[in-house]
């Protein structure tokens, strides 16, 4: 049987995979597994968070609903950043938060994901405990016993004032365009920006309910390169829909990613006695000229698998403050329980004012190899790791390439495809076999075939 979590909670079609009852059941499931019982006198309680997706506002309902009726009491926090519930569920005091959203994927899509006491991401043995409680008849609560549900009007208000408290310096002097992802961080990104001094404009800031992530944000850079060039900004930062991710611009229009910006915090914390165990924890998709740059600079590497819940895992374990992913999750644990791309962004942009220096030049501390990813999409990705022709012929480009460059093939933990990464020392010799590779995939795991 298929596990339904994810990689990063449960996704799917809104309205056909992820359905109402299913959001019901899950809720319900969650309100079993998560709150801690038998403690006179409370009541279970959890904060509902969702993205401006028009399918949020349906799945928020049955969230409530499954909830209140295993007598959890609710607060919902409207439509913010997945870190902020995950904040929010600590700063409430909450038993445990749920987020409604899809992350970077388009508007049908939708998803949910839950954090535990304290705001931090589930294990995967929690998850298959709610897995197996799901469809299971349970006697619903009645009387006083029935959750009661409340709306926090200040949720907003406590999470910008963390953000800002959270900066070692303030961001006066600094013209920075901010793209929101037409997402949950259009109300509050360029407000927070603000109120630590930058001068900013913002773009993708008018979710309509169907236009998150859609040629904007963090997986779609040129609307906010060319914001970035027209109005002489010093930075560009860039969001996904639930905004815990950053990528970034330079004012030259260059894209600074989320290695280069890990690259730069680790330097700016280790300088600052501030990087625990002198340590960055990072997955194997991250780029060869991160571990090059972390190794001259005498920090330690620490890689996981795919994931920023993998990432968090080896950060707790190892008690280090940074780490995250390629794609722009950045932890900083000092201040955050999971990813945070405003907090990201916000810090990256504390360097820059602090070193006084361009961010395209701050952002040479590494130097990154060519990288090129391709997606195969129609693919039976659970054959991956069985296929000897597919292991054969990673064996091979890993030997054609030898010490200067590498080969990742892994199924994503949250899209139907498979992803093939190549790093070589030439682009075109990244791209050439990259495509190879992506060939074998397709004929190999053709679903048609």
């Amino acid at each position: 049987m298929t596990r339904l979590f994810g990689t990063d909670g449960v996704r799917g079609l809104a309205g056909r995979d992820l359905t109402a009852g299913l959001t019901l059941e899950l809720a319900i499931a969650a309100a079993e597994v998560l709150p801690e019982r038998g403690i006179p006198g409370k009541r279970p309680r959890a904060v509902v968070g969702r993205d401006p997706r028009a399918s949020g506002e349906f799945l928020e309902a049955a969230v409530v609903a499954g909830l209140a009726s295993a007598g959890v009491d609710v607060i919902r926090l409207g439509v913010l950043p997945t870190p902020a519930v995950a904040f929010l569920t600590g700063e409430l005091d909450a038993d445990f938060g749920v987020m409604l959203s899809a992350s970077h994927n388009p508007a049908p899509d939708n998803g949910i994901k839950f954090f535990a006491r304290g705001g931090h991401k589930l294990s995967d043995e929690v998850e298959d405990e709610i897995e197996r409680r799901l469809g299971r008849t349970v006697a619903g609560a009645t009387g006083r016993d029935v959750g009661r549900v409340t709306d926090d009007t200040d949720s907003v208000e406590r999470y910008i004032t963390h953000l800002v408290n959270s900066l070692p310096n303030r961001l006066d002097g600094l013209k920075v365009v901010v793209d929101c992802a037409n997402g949950a961080a259009a109300g509050i990104a360029p407000e927070a920006l603000r109120r630590a001094g930058a001068d900013v404009i913002a773009i993708g800031d008018k979710p309509d309910g169907f236009n998150i992530n859609e040629g904007c944000g963090s997986t779609n850079l040129d609307a906010l390169r060319a914001a970035v060039l027209e109005h002489g900004a010093d930075a560009g930062i860039a969001h996904d829909g639930d905004a815990d991710r950053c990528q970034a611009v330079a004012a030259d229009g260059s894209v600074v990613d989320g290695d280069q910006i890990m690259a730069v915090l680790a330097l700016e914390l280790y300088e600052a006695n501030a990087l625990h165990n002198n340590t960055l924890v990072v997955t194997v998709m991250s780029n060869l000229g991160l571990k090059l740059a972390m190794k001259e600079a005498g920090i330690t590497l620490v890689e996981t698998q795919v994931g920023d819940r993998y990432v968090l895992e080896a950060m707790r374990a190892g008690s280090y403050s940074l780490g995250g992913e390629q794609s722009g999750h950045i932890i900083l644990l000092d201040h955050a329980t999971t990813g945070d791309g405003l907090l990201t962004g916000m810090h990256l942009l504390a360097a820059v004012n602090r070193r006084g220096v361009a961010l395209a030049e701050l952002a040479k501390v590494m130097n990154r190899l060519p990288q090129v990813l391709v997606n195969v999409s129609g693919v039976d990705k659970t054959r991956v790791a069985t296929s000897e022709r597919i292991a054969a012929e990673v064996a091979a480009a890993e030997a054609e390439l030898g010490d200067s460059g590498r080969v990742l093939l892994r199924p994503s933990g949250t899209e139907p495809i498979v992803r093939v990464m190549v790093e070589a020392t030439s682009q075109d010799r990244a791209q050439a076999i990259a495509d190879r590779l992506a060939d074998v995939v397709r004929d190999e795991l053709s679903i048609n075939a």
